[in-house]
């Protein structure tokens, strides 16, 4: 077993670089130095295994109602018949033999003064650093007649999961010549390439199974992340631009801003009327609702930090990380979150233990999947600048698959993202 020391993990997570077999015995809590960590996604997760990795004399608590977690990268996999639903499931026993204290609760409250953490049924956990990595909610109210309710036949599927299964169903059950809505939110939200690689891997099922079908992404905005990317592919693949393309993209400015759902009906309403066998909206969104009940959003409804720890800048020992966090220029996406909580993780331990908190570099890599052998990413190194208090890009440090990649590179690029999946979780629940 390899060994790291306190202060080898505090260099190494400000450069959010890590060997994933690095491991250590469980030893017993009680030092009296706690964590609690809300949301076991990729963000909460990865907090709390590399502090237990760092420091397994602080115990770490970690608060994640469900049972199972689905990851929203490489989901839409699922609907273009490309992934098995349980290739996207992970538990929480890797967690559990690193020495977390894995708790399917409620979180309902955060008591910054008291520094508590309050548990559905009245219980209250105390800490001394909290991490919250609440993920997203909706805006339910944004768009008439689509509610929490609605979307249980008009699913979202932002949350992976059973949304996922029944989008996947609905789309298989559509007749041969049927329309396919998706509704794409305005920016901020999590995943900005995610309405666009959804509809390429709905395309590629329909263009083998019901080809007389068609996708419309109506859009709030003018333009989408990957844009000529992504449509260069749809030209190669989906006929694009052509009198025979199976996916037309309409943006705001030219009527695509959906104001209005009828489920009966199954219309979305964005100046006309447009019809669907399937309505996939994916509402406006802000950070998942615990936030809001610990005080930790501002007026837009995200959590601003301190963009070196992830230290709210609304409450002290309290972190945020992940999608609901302000920490652009890196995006709302599972690899940033991952990189945010390693130095997340790095920061706490060293408070924790008397010490300044590292210099930080950040990571993100980003791929989307327009057919089982055509992909794209992005890539983009950060660091913190001192200076501007701020996290800005390192230049010259990534980039975008070139517009001009052959078709053997975009096939390399798939292999890659499935390379990726299985690296990030692993480093995250393992």
């Amino acid at each position: 077993m390899s060994h790291i020391d306190r202060r080898s993990f505090l260099t190494l997570a400000g450069g959010t670089v890590f060997a994933t077999a690095l491991g250590y015995p469980m030893i017993s809590f009680g030092t009296g130095k706690r964590v609690v960590i809300i949301g076991g996604g990729i963000g909460g997760a990865t907090a709390a295994k590399y502090i237990r990795m760092a420091d397994p004399s602080i115990e770490v608590t970690l608060v994640e109602p469900k049972k199972t977690y689905h990851t929203c990268f490489l989901s839409n996999e699922i609907l273009g018949g490309n992934r098995d639903f349980k290739t996207i499931a992970f538990g929480y026993e890797g967690l559990k033999k690193r020495g977390v204290n894995v708790m399917h609760e409620i979180a309902i409250d955060i008591d910054a003064t008291a520094k508590t953490v309050t548990l559905k049924g009245g219980k209250k956990l105390g800490y001394d650093a909290c991490i919250v990595s609440p993920g997203i909610s909706f805006k339910w109210d944004a768009i008439e007649g689509y509610d929490a309710n609605v979307a249980k036949t008009l699913p979202h599927a932002w949350h992976a999961g059973p949304q996922t299964v029944l989008l996947r169903d609905q789309v298989r059950a559509m007749p041969d010549g049927g329309n396919v809505i998706i509704v794409a939110p305005p920016n901020p939200f999590r995943c900005p390439p995610g309405p666009y690689e959804r509809a390429s891997q709905i395309a590629w099922y329909l263009k083998n199974n019901k080809p007389k079908s068609k996708i419309f992404i109506l859009d709030n905005k003018k333009k989408f992340s990957k844009q000529k990317l992504f449509q260069a592919g749809w030209q190669r693949h989906y006929g694009f631009n052509t009198d025979h393309s199976m996916i037309e993209w309409i943006s705001g400015d030219a009527g695509g801003k959906v104001t209005r759902v009828d489920a009966k009906a199954m219309i979305a309403e964005a100046g006309v009327d447009f019809k669907g066998s399937v309505i996939n909206v994916i509402p406006p969104q802000q950070a998942g609702r615990i936030a809001f009940a610990g005080d930790l959003v501002d007026k837009k409804g995200w959590c601003p930090v301190k963009q070196n720890t992830f230290e709210s800048t609304r409450h002290s020992d309290i972190y945020v990380v992940g999608d609901a966090s302000v920490a652009a220029p890196l995006p709302k996406s599972g690899y940033a979150a991952n990189s945010e909580a390693k130095v997340c993780a790095a920061a706490v331990v060293a408070k924790l233990n008397g010490q300044s908190a590292p210099v930080p570099s950040y990571v993100n890599t980003c791929y989307s999947l327009i057919t089982p052998n055509d992909g794209m990413s992005v890539a983009m190194v950060y660091r913190f600048d001192k200076q501007k208090g701020k996290v800005i890009k390192v230049k010259g440090s990534g980039g975008l698959t070139s517009d001009k990649a052959s078709a053997e590179m975009r096939k390399r690029e798939v292999s890659y993202a499935h390379s990726w999946f299985m690296n990030i979780t692993r480093d995250t629940f393992f």
